[in-house]
């Protein structure tokens, strides 16, 4: 089947009930009324900062179809089973941004096709995503997760372990329809995070592995399944290459921004924020792209032997090396890093032919960074 083809199992549909009146800055595709204000269908799906992002996205199609992903997902996820059902579904109904299905959906805005395709590009990814996630909670030990007691916490290692294996299996059963191309995206994108992981693995408790080691673990960990939601979106919509090749580096920039902004905001947000404990990174020995700057720093000694030992960082610990690292700058060195990448990002953006959409773009480049100062202010 083409890309972009609608698959036997899947549709979209057109969102019903009330409508919000959203008053855009950028233009959008899709109808408007009379004074030129875009009409969005109103959901019971509620991600993280959805209020937000549909003001910096205001296309209707784009939320129509992330409605049709949402209703997928719980579809897709269902066993026969119902046990299996709750453990698959435990994620997925605890909310999240949905940034990556969001960003397939932007991209399929791209090209021509109005089939089913995008919507199941981005449940694939979004499968890839939790599925993950279910695996790094039994790595991590982690006993929460989206506000949520984690799958490993609350039934075991063992099960979680399975419904992740469970979620990618669904991954690539929705991509299957999609085309050979998106079977094989989605399978070596799974290869990149894992080798992601690995090297995060290799280099815990490590100072010295210094950027190009940081870039290689959040490149496979994070911007790859990032890119890929952005490719398989202009994919399925059936876009001109170049478009395909200018929007994938425009979302590998983004993902290593977002991941870059994450990472800072565990040293300056707040418990509360956060939704887990600040600096739990340098608690898990995971020691990112701050804190390796501040390593090599003036007061690098000092941190350097406060994680001598290897040991699991206590509160303490973490509070000081949290103090050094932003005392000495080093946070606002990581944001000029994570700004000079995206400025790679716009550079890809103003390569996409239909210029229409970049606005859009420019706005969710925006987004990610505002973290930063909404966690400051």
């Amino acid at each position: 089947m083409a890309p972009g083809s609608p698959s036997a199992s899947s549709s979209i549909g057109r969102g019903a009930g009330k409508t919000r009146v959203v008053e855009p800055d950028v233009p959008a595709h899709g109808s408007t009324n009379t004074r030129g204000t875009i009409l969005i269908p109103d959901s019971s799906w509620r991600p993280v900062d959805r209020p937000i992002l549909t003001d910096l996205v205001p296309v209707p199609r784009v939320w129509q179809r992330m409605e049709a992903v949402e209703r997928r997902l719980l579809e897709v996820t269902e066993s026969d089973d119902e046990f299996l059902t709750d453990i698959a579904q435990h994620l997925l109904r605890a909310g999240g941004k949905r940034y990556r299905p969001l960003l397939a959906q932007v991209a399929a805005e791209f090209g021509p096709s109005t089939g089913s395709g995008p919507v199941e590009a981005g449940v694939s990814v979004e499968l890839v995503h939790v599925g993950s996630l279910y695996h790094d909670d039994v790595i991590d030990e982690a006993e929460s997760r989206r506000g949520e007691v984690s799958v490993n916490e609350n039934w075991s290692n063992t099960i979680a372990i399975l419904a992740g294996d469970f979620l990618l299996a669904r991954a690539s059963e929705v991509a299957a329809p999609l085309g050979e191309e998106a079977v094989a995206l989605i399978a070596q994108t799974y290869a990149r995070l894992c080798e992601g992981q690995i090297a995060e693995l290799r280099l815990a408790n490590s100072l010295d592995h210094g950027a190009e080691g940081y870039f290689r673990v959040i490149g496979g960990k994070t911007a790859s399944l990032i890119r890929t939601a952005a490719r398989l979106g202009a994919l399925t919509a059936g876009s001109d290459s170049e478009t395909v090749d200018a929007i994938s580096d425009w979302a590998w920039e983004m993902g290593l921004v977002f991941q870059m902004t994450d990472d800072v905001l565990d040293l300056i947000a707040d418990d509360e924020f956060l939704g887990k404990p600040a600096g739990s990174d340098i608690g898990e020995g995971v020691y990112t792209l701050p804190v390796l700057f501040a390593a090599d720093g003036p007061n690098g000694a000092e941190i350097r032997d406060l994680l001598s030992d290897g040991a699991p960082a206590d509160r303490a610990v973490i509070d000081r090396v949290i103090e050094l690292t932003a005392s000495g700058g080093f946070v606002d060195r990581v944001i000029d890093e994570a700004m000079a990448h995206m400025t790679l990002a716009e550079r890809a953006s103003d390569r996409i032919p239909d210029r229409s959409l970049r606005p859009v773009l420019r706005n969710l480049d925006s987004y990610i960074l505002s973290r930063v100062e909404a966690a400051r202010g």
